[in-house]
């Protein structure tokens, strides 16, 4: 059996939070994609429990973020979004599949090709 699948966009969801991220992007996403490995074994409640497959979609400065064990990093070669319905469209097939974003126009597109959407607030403290 497969692992469910949280892809979360980390732009949107690091922009959720007026914290002063964008005076350093790539160390803001450096640590959302740390606060997201218990979820890998631990699940998400809203959405699955664990273990759970969480692919952390990055783009622009944040580019260069690594990925750590339990947070895959996609690294978008243009749109954020476009990586995010590439890895859905790609990987989701016969598996439970959830994308964090609060981008209306990307939970549409997500949704369409069967995942449920979670707001920032789902992943973030």
């Amino acid at each position: 059996m497969t692992s469910p699948l949280l892809v979360v966009d980390a732009a949107n969801v690091v922009g959720s939070v007026p914290d002063g991220w964008w005076r350093d992007r790539a160390g803001a996403v450096a640590r959302l994609r740390d606060s997201l490995v218990p979820l890998a074994s631990a699940g998400l409640p809203r959405f699955a429990p664990g273990p759970l497959e969480v692919v952390l979609v990055v783009e622009g400065k944040a580019r260069d973020v690594p990925p750590v064990p339990g947070v895959r990093v996609v690294s978008a070669p243009g749109s954020g979004d476009d990586a995010i319905v590439e890895v859905v469209r790609s990987e989701g097939a016969g598996r439970t599949v959830a994308v964090v974003t609060a981008d209306r126009a990307l939970r549409a597109r997500v949704t369409a090709l069967g995942a449920a959407t979670l707001g920032p607030r789902s992943v973030r403290r």
